[in-house]
């Protein structure tokens, strides 16, 4: 019954896919402003420095990255696949030293007019070179040579954003990694022996900060890092031979750090089936939903807030057609190449989505990582627009024209 939809269309971009993205940039727009506009002061702000407008000026430069990427053949990209990852990973190291520090963590350069963050571009350079490393031919892929270089390549990205720090954005690198070595061929074995290990180095690690006493952590976390942690297994932030005093004081650290989970919850909750009505948000007009969260990592809630499940369920669905598009675009590739770049595209894409919206319904920790195309940023958005273009890209080249 599926045939029709999944045969491959003749034309040379994927329309269905194109008409999801768009239908969320409306939406992106629609609800930063929303979030945004919701004070005197941003009223009365001139209106090029308005959020929301700041927002439609990065989709309009997304677009034309992502269109510029459309008009190179993929494979021409993947001749400068090393040179865009190491250049990547110089920006990385130079931000650790020159970056401008907020909410102590040095991700940023500040350009003045913009604040890039290499992290977002990282990613995409990371996808391009594993996906030409590992598009020899599946024989070498076996080979463990191969499987530990594919590691190297993933990790050493991965150490970099983890000293920022930023343990979101390094994260996203590991299914995006595993799903392009998966992709190529690499032994299951392998996979699982990997697998296995991180689980064990992930069972340490929450040992670590859950149980160990105070002082004793061996595991370098920032403090807010590991605040997150105990916010969301339910922790107590006091140690076990707290006194009273010390207890009451860890209970409203406790409820100071769970402040934004919970009111997020409480957007999403209290909007019902149909929501309270577009900009007509509580949370966020009394400010119970943080200003400076709202239209950043909290969007997702602003939107179940004011257009209840039927709106997060059109938002849950534009993704599922972007990601089932890009599975569609890997499986019509013409090469090993094009099907390997458009997996890593489509799992660096639902690594962002299931772990931002999982944290504002709390089935993930909260980590800062955006909603691509609907969260505030501006290198987000030219991030999520270029991968885009990358998908787009495959489909374009599918053929030899």
């Amino acid at each position: 019954m599926f045939s029709g939809f999944l045969s491959e269309s003749q034309s040379r971009i994927d329309k269905l896919q194109i008409a999801a993205l768009c239908g969320l940039m409306l939406l992106g727009m629609a609800f930063v402003y929303s979030a945004t506009m919701v004070t005197e002061a941003a009223n009365s702000a001139p209106w090029y420095n308005q959020i929301w407008v700041r927002q439609i000026f990065w989709y309009l430069v997304g677009l034309g990255a992502a269109t510029v990427v459309c008009l190179i053949n993929y494979h021409t990209l993947a001749r400068w696949a090393l040179v865009l990852y190491w250049g990547n990973v110089l920006l990385l190291a130079l931000v650790l030293v020159f970056g401008s520090v907020r909410f102590g963590a040095r991700r940023w350069f500040d350009l003045g007019f913009f604040s890039l963050q290499p992290s977002e571009f990282a990613k995409l350079a990371f996808i391009l070179a594993q996906a030409h490393f590992l598009s020899r031919p599946e024989e070498e892929v076996r080979s463990p040579i191969i499987f530990w270089q594919s590691i190297g390549l993933m990790i050493l990205p991965f150490l970099f954003i983890m000293k920022e720090p930023d343990l979101g954005s390094a994260l996203v690198l590991i299914p995006t990694g595993l799903a392009i070595m998966f992709a190529a061929g690499t032994p299951k074995r392998y996979l699982l022996w990997l697998g296995g290990g991180v689980g064990i180095l992930a069972a340490l690690f929450l040992v670590d900060i859950l149980f160990a006493p105070p002082g004793w952590w061996t595991i370098k976390l920032e403090d807010y890092q590991r605040q997150r942690l105990l916010v969301y297994f339910g922790a107590s932030f006091a140690p076990r031979n707290a006194s009273p005093a010390d207890k009451i004081k860890a209970a409203e650290q406790e409820r100071t750090k769970s402040y934004q989970v919970r009111q997020a919850l409480i957007s999403v909750g209290t909007g019902g089936l149909l929501g309270k009505g577009w900009h007509q948000g509580n949370q966020t007009a009394l400010g119970f939903l943080p200003p400076g969260a709202a239209h950043n990592d909290f969007i997702f809630s602003v939107i179940a807030e004011e257009k209840g499940f039927v709106g997060s369920i059109v938002v849950l669905t534009l993704y599922g057609v972007i990601l089932f598009t890009g599975l569609r675009i890997a499986g019509h590739a013409r090469d090993r190449l094009g099907k390997l770049m458009a997996v890593g595209v489509v799992a660096l894409l639902f690594s962002h989505v299931f772990i931002n919206i999982g944290m504002n319904i709390r089935i993930v920790p909260v980590t800062g990582i955006p909603l691509p195309l609907l969260s505030y940023g501006g290198s987000s958005v030219l991030g999520s627009l270029i991968a885009m273009g990358m998908l787009q890209n495959v489909y374009i080249y599918r053929k030899a024209y």
